[in-house]
């Protein structure tokens, strides 16, 4: 019998309240494109200001309303070209037709008024970092003028509310050529800073781009159309552009693409719905690719990648936690996975209340990780692994000093200090496509290499991420080094499980032999931990993700690992008791009642519902 399909799935019911913390963050540094000469012209001296964020994000009310509540006032700027009849709530005021694209028209970042003291816009200050407000902008004697103007009668906003996407890209552009400039000398400001500057730049680049289009008598669109626009250009900046919707959703678990417009969107609970299309081709849906690559470095994400012919594979982690595995030019389109951590602030009385554990493998787990037992955690794609892995690492002393070594940042520890205040975070890098005389990729640092350097950092824990290749002899070495080390692997049993561990360390090289890596499991891995998966979704039920088996692996004959089925699965494919651990003493120590291994049938209860209480734990 396999688990109730109608059953919420445990990754995907949350009566816990978990809240998903994937909201996209911006990066650190940006790669502008040199679209605008920037020149200087004769002009008054003019007061500029950084406009609140809430201007920019989507669903804000009117800039009138922040004036408001600032006790400020928002009004227009005196204009002697033509009739202004702006609306104080109006942010942008892009036309309905034209013969030019507006993005390409001449646009000033300060035109003086006729009008003593006036500015472009009466705007409370937000309070940058480290900036005055005359210092957001390029100043009053700045004048942006295009490169290569190009014509076009695409509209920046549709009539329907619609946003042109073309257009999007060539304000990015702008924005992003002007923010570098900004930053160029700036380089203490933090990401919070960048965003106001970047928000005040977007909001003066389209008043301006407004007047004139004001100054050509062009309809102007409401104040939605305006937040729209704004709010596209800025994820274009800071976030995923358009692909920022589909990684904000908190229901998505994947956002699988292939090419522009074949987009599958994949939510936890098992179901795939067709999504819209994240470029208008193939060649500008790579552009972004490129773009998310090169400006991919900062705290959060993956350190500055090159996504090109010669490096046509892309693995990197969005800021805020995502996962992207891009593909291009050795497929017949580009391929995209985006992968969103649902569940980070995790421990495993979470994953017993959602089914994924029961009492007595979530007081058996805590105890070995306790013990300072090696754990490989097993499963097949999408079984939940890493979440696992987080839970028992959030098992640990909160004092305990952590290091982890990632190829990238999936665990994010580091970004739990609550839950962890000594830890060390290391991230592989793949380096460039040149080669230094030792054969390696300029700057690479696998990671072999951070293992070596972390072994002087005094950490009593390493845990390396996901082995899925050579990445293996650096987890031997992990647990070489000290106790209790995690990882993950991709296998569909706990036997086949060291199979693979097997056939990853041969991909090392001919230096490590079959023998060697016999030893080294049987040597230094405790427990195999076997995750399942129970996908009913084509039947109309949902999936579920489980702990199937867990075996204890020891040295036997020939240095071959011998297995013993701690956990085998029950009738309904869960893991139930079978066999007592050679190492239940050290269980015992570290808190454990022998006295679960009594249930022999486990306490599964049916996903999403309360499972019988583990001693020491609130359900």
């Amino acid at each position: 019998m396999n688990p109730d399909p109608t059953s919420p799935d445990p990754l995907t019911a949350d009566p816990t309240g978990i809240e998903d913390e994937v909201a996209a963050e911006p990066p650190n540094r940006l790669a502008g494109l040199p679209l605008f000469a920037v020149t200087p012209t004769p002009a008054a001296p003019v007061a500029l200001h950084p406009v609140p964020a809430a201007d920019i994000d989507r669903g804000a009310s009117s800039p009138a309303h922040h004036a408001s509540a600032a006790g400020g006032s928002l009004a227009p700027s005196p204009d002697t070209r033509s009739p202004d009849t702006r609306s104080p709530d109006s942010l942008a005021r892009p036309h309905q037709a034209a013969a030019t694209s507006p993005a390409h028209r001449p646009a000033t970042l300060a035109r003086p008024h006729q009008s003593s003291g006036a500015s472009i816009a009466h705007l409370p200050t937000s309070g940058l970092t480290g900036s005055s407000p005359t210092d957001v902008l390029l100043g009053p004697s700045a004048r942006l003028t295009p490169a290569e103007p190009a014509a076009s009668t695409d509209r920046t906003v549709s009539a329907a509310g619609a946003v042109d996407w073309a257009q999007v890209r060539a304000f990015r552009q702008q924005a992003a050529e002007l923010l570098t400039a900004q930053l160029r000398d700036r380089s203490g400001l933090d990401e919070p800073a960048r965003r106001e500057i970047g928000r005040s730049l977007i909001v003066a680049m389209l008043r301006d781009h407004a007047d004139n289009l004001l100054a050509e008598g062009a309809a102007a669109p409401s104040a939605a159309q305006e937040q729209a626009l704004a709010g596209a250009i800025f994820d274009a900046l800071f976030g995923l552009g358009r692909l920022q919707p589909l990684v904000d959703d908190p229901d998505v678990e994947n956002v699988e693409i292939t090419g522009c417009d074949r987009v599958h969107l994949v939510y936890g609970d098992g179901r795939v719905r067709p999504g819209p299309a994240v470029a208008d081709s193939d060649e500008e849906l790579i552009e972004t690719l490129a773009f998310l690559a090169a400006r991919s470095g900062g705290s959060s994400g993956s350190g500055e990648r090159a996504f090109t012919p010669a490096n046509p594979i892309l693995d990197l982690t969005l800021h805020g936690g995502a996962r992207l595995a891009a593909r291009a030019w050795i497929t017949p389109r580009p391929t995209v996975v985006i992968r969103r951590h649902r569940l980070t602030e995790v421990d495993l009385a979470d994953l017993q209340r959602l089914g994924m554990v029961d009492g007595v493998l979530a007081e058996f787990l805590a105890a070995a990780v306790r013990a300072n037992k090696t754990i490989v955690v097993s499963g097949p794609q999408g079984a939940g692994k890493t979440t696992l892995v987080r839970a028992l690492c959030n098992e640990m002393d909160p004092w305990e000093r952590l290091g982890t070594i990632e190829t990238e940042y999936e665990l994010h520890l580091h970004q739990m200090p609550e839950r962890h205040h000594r830890i060390v975070a290391h991230e592989a890098r793949p380096g460039t496509g040149e080669r230094t005389a030792s054969g390696r990729a300029a700057g690479e640092i696998t990671l072999d290499d951070l293992l070596y350097a972390s072994l002087r950092l005094n950490l009593s824990r390493i845990i390396v991420g996901e082995v899925r290749g050579k990445e293996v002899i650096p987890m031997f070495k992990a647990m070489q080094a000290g106790a209790g080390s995690l990882s993950t692997t991709h296998a569909h049993d706990a036997r086949a499980a060291i199979e693979r561990l097997v056939t990853c360390a041969l991909e090392a090289g001919p230096h490590v032999t079959q023998e060697y890596a016999y030893l080294q499991i049987a040597s230094h891995i405790d427990l195999i931990v076997q995750l399942g998966v129970d996908d009913q979704t084509s039947r109309g039920g949902r999936k579920h993700r489980y702990v199937s088996e867990v075996v204890e692996v020891a040295r036997g004959e020939g240095g071959r690992p011998a297995i013993s089925d701690l956990f085998a699965p029950g009738p309904d494919g869960r893991a139930v008791p079978r066999t007592r651990p050679s190492f239940l003493a050290d269980l015992q120590a570290a808190g454990f009642d022998p006295g679960w291994l009594d249930q022999r049938d486990g306490t599964w209860t049916p996903p999403g519902t309360s499972s019988p209480m583990v001693p020491g734990r609130s359900s």
